[in-house]
């Protein structure tokens, strides 16, 4: 059994004509930006097969630094620079001729220690652990400590005999010290050939204790104020110093 639906008339507008109806507009890109209006910014145009290539960015150049003299670094020339040690103030020719001098004991030149430093005796307190390093001990913080140690006990002992006349330094005192530890570099040196224990190393021991006590009283009397006066208490308290030290290439 069939059933009939009512179907109702479709009626078009323009007389039963459906193609004369409203058309549909066709979809455009979803961005589309303008075209610019002036033809020298071809960066403002999307369209890159239309635009040359740009040439707003160059190669940067620089001029000749080595001829001109001048630049970032300044001048190439580096023969009128200073040696290096000589800015790091240190000067070679002094330290040579303040060892010289204390070479020899009898004639030590107080003149050429005016000019405190640090190098040389830096220079010998690490030749020193190095030699008792060679002998199997390793001594290199005590030595430094000690030295600096007895740099305060000999400052603080000759401005008290001094008073207010005293003006040693402590600076001064730490090169002195150091300067004058060149014969107990020399016996650290000596040492590793003498056998331990015997007596020929302790007799180099008081000669060369006695030769590093007798340069670094002579120089702080001749350098230091009031110094003549208290000349055996200045002598004592260096030989208690060098007498520490030699102990260590010894024991």
């Amino acid at each position: 059994m069939s059933k009939d639906f009512n179907v109702p008339p479709v009626i078009f507008p323009s007389g039963g004509n459906p193609n004369t109806g409203p058309q549909r507009r066709l979809p455009t890109a979803p961005f589309q930006p303008p075209r610019s209006s002036n033809p020298s910014i071809p960066f403002m145009s999307f369209d890159i097969g239309s635009s040359p290539a740009s040439t707003s960015f160059s190669t940067p150049q620089f001029g000749n630094i080595g001829s001109s003299g001048a630049g970032i670094g300044g001048s190439a020339n580096f023969d009128d620079e200073p040696p290096l040690l000589e800015e790091l103030g240190i000067n070679t020719k002094q330290i040579w001729n303040k060892t010289v001098s204390i070479l020899n004991p009898f004639r030590v030149k107080p003149d050429l220690h005016e000019d405190a430093d640090l190098s040389g005796p830096f220079l010998f307190l690490m030749a020193f652990g190095l030699f008792q390093l060679l002998a199997g001990k390793l001594h290199f913080g005590i030595i430094l400590g000690w030295v600096t140690v007895a740099s305060l006990f000999l400052y603080v002992v000759f401005n008290m005999l001094a008073g207010r006349n005293g003006n040693l330094d402590l600076y001064r005192c730490l090169s002195l010290i150091g300067y004058c530890m060149l014969p107990i570099v020399i016996l650290s040196a000596v040492s590793l050939f003498v056998p331990q224990g015997g007596v020929v190393i302790f007799v180099m021991m008081g000669l060369f204790v006695i030769w590093s006590t007798r340069v670094c009283t002579r120089l702080l009397v001749e350098l230091a104020s009031c110094g003549d006066e208290h000349r055996g208490l200045i002598a004592y308290a260096c030989f208690l110093i060098y007498m520490l030290f030699s102990l260590l290439v010894v024991f």
